[in-house]
């Protein structure tokens, strides 16, 4: 699909390669994607709620809870839990980005499309199907997935003191954006721990590092700024969601300020939702990846 975001920040970023993006994106999952997907515990999902706010969110189950009964649809068997932003937003047909990571191999493949309840399971209908390269993916194994779930949410407007030193502690998050007509898309980023920084109380940066040039996070940002991370506690099973608004810093002197960073993404939080025992699995930490800035 034509996607003028991304068009003008391949622009603004010196590219001029058409079809690229959405725009060279199938919808069809390939037979190597389903096992893929077969595999996982764990699928990234990113939507709007009801007020327009943008969140990122996470399923979980034992591998197989996520499966193809068709090349266009998906089945995760499971909905977002109590607590969560998104719990029982997809009774009504909604856009959905989906991302699949597996830490353990640096595997990762991200789905768009729309998806509505069925009963207790989410179903999607893919309109975009793609793989992506492994860069900055910190490598985590499974160390225990079925540890009980007792969720506990915490509302703020602000990071926590003890939220702030998990953010800029972090190596990993996830991020979501849509565009009202063009979609949800759900997307991963990942650093050295202390590639997040936080300024005063609510602005949150991190670096944009040379990627895929498909630019489909920041092609949604340049449309429309909400949008929503996500921070796991991968050893306890906490999570942390926050929605508010990004824009993107071409300033070439502030960028040259952070290793590998072509350009800055400031965040202003709005809300931040905390909910404690989250996930049934606990991650061990492998090693950094090697294209990780120093």
């Amino acid at each position: 699909m034509f996607h003028e975001g991304e068009r003008a920040v391949r622009r603004r970023a010196g590219l001029t390669v058409d079809g690229w993006g959405s725009a060279g994106v199938g919808n069809v999952i390939p037979p190597v994607a389903a096992e893929f997907l077969s595999r996982q515990p764990m699928m990234v999902i990113a939507a709007a709620g009801d007020s327009g706010a943008v969140w990122a969110s996470v399923l979980t189950g034992p591998p197989g809870f996520i499966t193809t009964p068709d090349d266009r649809t998906i089945i995760a068997d499971g909905l977002p839990g109590d607590g969560d932003p998104l719990a029982g937003r997809f009774a009504t047909e909604r856009d959905i980005g989906m991302l699949a990571i597996e830490p353990a191999s640096r595997r990762r493949m991200r789905v768009n499309g729309r998806a509505r309840m069925d009963g207790d399971r989410l179903s999607v209908r893919t309109e975009q199907v793609y793989s992506n390269c492994p860069k900055y993916i910190q490598t985590r194994t499974v160390t225990e997935d079925a540890h009980p779930v007792n969720r506990t949410a915490h509302v703020t407007r602000e990071p926590t003191p003890a939220q702030r030193r998990w953010i800029t502690a972090a190596d990993t998050f996830f991020i979501a954006t849509q565009v009202a007509g063009l979609g949800a898309d759900a997307s991963h980023r990942g650093g050295n721990p202390g590639f997040v920084t936080l300024t005063g109380d609510r602005r949150l940066t991190w670096p944009d590092y040379t990627g895929n040039s498909m630019y489909m996070t920041l092609g949604n940002l340049d449309l429309d700024p909400r949008c929503g991370l996500l921070f796991l506690d991968w050893e306890a099973g906490h999570t942390m969601q926050l929605t508010g608004r990004a824009r993107v810093d071409w300033d070439p002197d502030r960028a040259a300020t952070v290793p590998g960073a072509h350009r800055l993404v400031d965040f202003d939080i709005e809300q931040v939702v905390q909910v404690t025992d989250a996930l049934p699995q606990r991650w061990s930490f492998g090693k950094y990846s090697r294209f990780n800035p120093a």
